[in-house]
């Protein structure tokens, strides 16, 4: 049974940084690929960031060049960084474990199968 557990959401001031995390159990990170999405009240569930197991990286616009998706294959973890923060990040963000390449599934959350139950991120300006 795939299990996915996110951390580290919180509240941070516009121009601030934090680092959302997700421990998988029952996945192997080595062996397909996983993304970041954020749904905002009263919005769509959107992917933010993509990644396989080669490496392969993908973002969403809005995001570029401010986020960072990375993996850590021996501790199972899925990492966020998330810098230049904006009150329009707001949101809930979730993981989601998908399969095969990132630019097959990617940024479309009805690719990935599994997923965790969120943390939440508020910036304020």
């Amino acid at each position: 049974q795939v299990q996915l557990v996110e951390s580290g959401g919180g509240s941070v001031q516009a121009g601030g940084s934090l680092r959302v995390s997700c421990t998988l159990s029952g996945y192997t990170l080595s062996d397909n690929c996983m993304g970041w999405f954020r749904q905002a009240s009263g919005k769509e569930r959107e992917g933010v960031a993509g990644i396989d197991s080669d490496g392969t990286k993908r973002y969403a616009d809005s995001v570029k060049g401010r986020f960072t998706i990375s993996m850590d294959i021996a501790k199972n973890t899925l990492y966020l960084q998330m810098d230049s923060l904006k009150p329009e990040d707001t949101a809930m963000y979730y993981c989601a474990a998908g399969r095969g390449r990132v630019d097959w599934v990617f940024p479309d959350p009805s690719n990935y199968g599994s997923w965790g139950q969120g943390t939440q991120v508020t910036v304020s300006s």
